[in-house]
């Protein structure tokens, strides 16, 4: 499969079109004169990619938040859960397959995990509906995290969502309501919950799975209250750009991390998640074993005192 360029790599894309090419012809020449040429300049791919990964702006992290090859739910559910069984239905209207989630092994311990999926190709991002969940979607969320509490596990959640789905359907079957019910269902559970935003954060189909006792978030996604595309288009009547709506609203993980919207910042691999998936999946195991490990002593008062606290201290820091 082609390599998935963004538009602020384009130089390295054509310095590793200029590899390819060479490295062919020294296939083909089969006498390996070009080998020092060729591993002088996959050093300098490697320099430019750490180079523009260091100094990316708002709009340059929402397009790596939703590069198409970045981890989704399947992949961390595959690299992280052992023993899944999928959960299917709402048990009101039937399944939405933009929001996944079951049961499940993380590292040897019981938990119900779930998550936005997007889907990786044409088949799939149909079926998962590009990630926008339905209201079945958050009604099943809730019926998972019921599950937790009766059977006293942790919650696992993975947030990559553009937004709720705002078509016809899904208003016409409650998707405001499914998602305050999710919402509220996440604040007042009973036992430890830990949300990781892995892509795109987007609006209330975010928010609906993501309020955790922690939230935490990839160093390169982004999480807002409406993607910088609506922001121009509502606030600004479409007479700006979305780059520079994506750099008023402060939605990147350094941003948020400093307003106290998350918790703690995951680190990429150099080039982004999507550079090396099984290492970016397993920086955010090492990063959730270690958050559920702090809340596993807390009782279910406690769990819940901290999370209404957490979330009601947002955006009033500095207020008497």
């Amino acid at each position: 499969m082609a390599a998935h360029y963004l538009e602020f790599e384009r130089p390295i894309a054509d310095l590793e079109a200029k590899i390819e090419e060479l490295s062919k012809l020294s296939e083909t020449a089969g006498s390996g004169s070009l080998d020092s040429e060729i591993e002088a300049l996959r050093a300098r791919a490697k320099e430019m990619r750490q180079e523009a990964y260091a100094h990316l702006d708002a709009w340059q992290k929402t397009q790596v938040a939703r590069h198409p090859d970045r981890p989704h739910f399947v992949d961390y559910c595959g690299g992280l859960i052992e023993e899944f069984v999928e959960l299917r239905g709402d048990r009101k209207f039937g399944d939405d397959q933009a929001i996944l989630g079951g049961l499940g092994r993380f590292r040897g311990q019981p938990v119900v995990v779930m998550g936005h999926e997007k889907g990786r190709d044409t088949v799939t991002r149909v079926k998962h509906n590009f990630g926008y969940g339905r209201p079945e979607g958050y009604r099943k969320a809730v019926r998972l995290m019921e599950m937790a509490e009766r059977f006293k596990l942790p919650v696992i959640s993975f947030v990559d969502t553009p937004a709720a789905y705002p078509g016809i359907g899904s208003e016409e079957r409650g998707v405001a309501e499914a998602i305050a019910r999710a919402t509220e269902k996440c604040l007042m559970l009973e036992t430890p919950m830990v949300a990781v935003v892995t892509g795109e954060g987007g609006s209330g189909g975010a928010l609906g799975i993501a309020c955790g006792n922690r939230v935490l978030i990839l160093e390169h996604a982004i999480y807002s209250v409406i993607p910088p595309e609506g922001a121009n288009s509502i606030l600004w009547r479409g007479a700006r750009t979305a780059e520079e709506a994506a750099k008023a609203m402060k939605i990147t993980a350094q941003d948020l991390i400093g307003m106290k919207i998350v918790d703690r910042i995951v680190p990429e691999p150099a080039g982004g998640a999507h550079s090396d998936p099984e290492a970016a999946i397993q920086a955010v195991g090492d990063a959730v074993e270690q958050e559920l490990a702090a809340l596993e002593k807390m009782d279910a008062k406690a769990l819940k005192t901290q999370r209404a606290e957490r979330f009601y201290a947002i955006g009033r820091s500095g207020l008497q």
